[in-house]
């Protein structure tokens, strides 16, 4: 088994079981795919609770893209539902929708605006930031203080363990603020679910008779006695591939309760966010936008740690600046020994669910170009 291997991979979640079946079906290559955990699917791995209701184990995974290529290709292991991601956040002993809408600002101000008496209300509001150098300043220069109080503020504190002054912009500028009525939280042209759930559609992708895959065995114990002859794929923390050499890379970790209830339906909606004095970041009733039909349902309550096992990259410049010189190690490993680094661990940055899936297919086919002349395994190499 160990010596016949054409591509090592590490990890069994999106980029993974991606590469994993391209490899496979496309290059006839031979790969064993190993994973610490005693399950594929990585962070979007779902399960049953004990009421039979389906969770998200790792936190809800929100499936949205603009790209109709990668729905096609995801569509070769699964159907897809339609799905209302919809967020609110609890202020004030209430539930706006977020990210900020023209419902959000009526509600919040106590006054009926349309689109224009919504960007006058802002513009009165806005600190003048030209340029914004950290999370505070951006949503200052965008929405004011008495929002990024309410909505942002204490939400990043208890998320990231440190002040938007000390974030990059870009970790609130993902939120978007809306002069119009949509409630959706990102308004991307597909927005759906797998219909069977995340871990099915990967368990597909690996039903490969050319795909091996190894549970409860961490990269480290193999990493010196599989030899593959083309090419490995690692998807873990970078800093740990390289022994911490540099120093430790900065995660934030999350915690999860899982509460059932003996009622159908919980919450109005998937996700609502508490930007206050609760413990917990959020709470995800995930039947919302699974399809599931049960007379039961389960809630998640999610707490973010500065320990435990990775989960966000922190987006600071000193993690920055740790993560470029990792990155220098990386690519003379890619170039040297063609382990190639993709996912979110690996590369250091957030990527949403079809972002990391799209990170998979361009790093298939950076290993397919170097390898353009190498043969198949067995006989016959098929067309993608």
């Amino acid at each position: 088994m160990l010596d016949d291997v054409d591509l090592l991979v590490c990890g069994a979640g999106p980029v993974g079981c991606v590469i994993a079946e391209r490899a496979a079906t496309v290059l006839g290559w031979k790969v064993l795919v190993v994973d610490r955990r005693a399950h594929i699917a990585g962070n979007c791995h779902d399960s049953p609770a004990s009421n039979g209701v389906l969770v998200h184990n790792y936190g809800p995974h929100y499936f949205r893209t603009n790209d109709e290529d990668l729905l096609r290709y995801l569509s070769r292991f699964t159907e897809f539902i339609p799905a209302n991601y919809e967020v609110r956040s609890h202020v004030r002993g209430d539930l706006f929708p977020f990210p900020i809408n023209l419902t959000t600002l009526e509600q919040f101000f106590g006054r009926p605006l349309d689109a224009e008496a919504a960007e006058r209300l802002l513009a009165e509001r806005r600190v003048p930031i030209a340029n914004p150098a950290n999370s505070e300043e951006f949503v200052l220069s965008r929405v004011g203080r008495e929002l990024y109080e309410a909505f942002y503020l204490n939400y990043t504190l208890k998320q990231w363990g440190v002040h938007p002054r000390d974030l990059d912009p870009q970790v609130c500028g993902r939120v978007p603020v809306r002069l119009d009525r949509d409630a959706r939280y990102v308004g991307h042209r597909f927005q759906m679910m797998p219909k069977g759930g995340f871990t099915a559609l990967f368990a597909r992708m690996l039903r490969h008779r050319k795909i091996r895959t190894l549970l409860n065995c961490d990269f480290i114990e193999v990493r010196d006695l599989i030899r593959p002859r083309c090419a490995t794929v690692y998807c873990g923390p970078v800093d740990e591939y390289f022994g911490n050499r540099l120093g430790k890379l900065p995660y934030r970790s999350l915690r999860f309760e899982f509460v059932p209830h003996a009622t159908e339906w919980r919450q109005p909606c998937v996700q609502i966010n508490y930007p206050n004095e609760f413990p917990y970041t959020r709470s995800v009733e995930i039947k919302h936008v699974t399809g599931q039909r049960h007379p039961e349902t389960v809630v998640s309550y999610e707490t973010s740690a500065s320990t435990g096992e990775p989960f966000y990259p922190v987006p600071r410049r000193e993690s920055a600046a740790l993560y470029a010189r990792y990155r220098e190690l990386a690519e003379a490993e890619t170039a040297q020994n063609s382990v190639y680094f993709c996912g979110r661990l690996a590369q250091y940055r957030y990527f949403n669910t079809d972002e990391v899936i799209q990170e998979a297919l361009a790093c298939f086919q950076t290993i397919r170009r170097r390898f353009a002349g190498a043969p198949a395994s067995s006989s016959t190499t098929r067309a993608a």
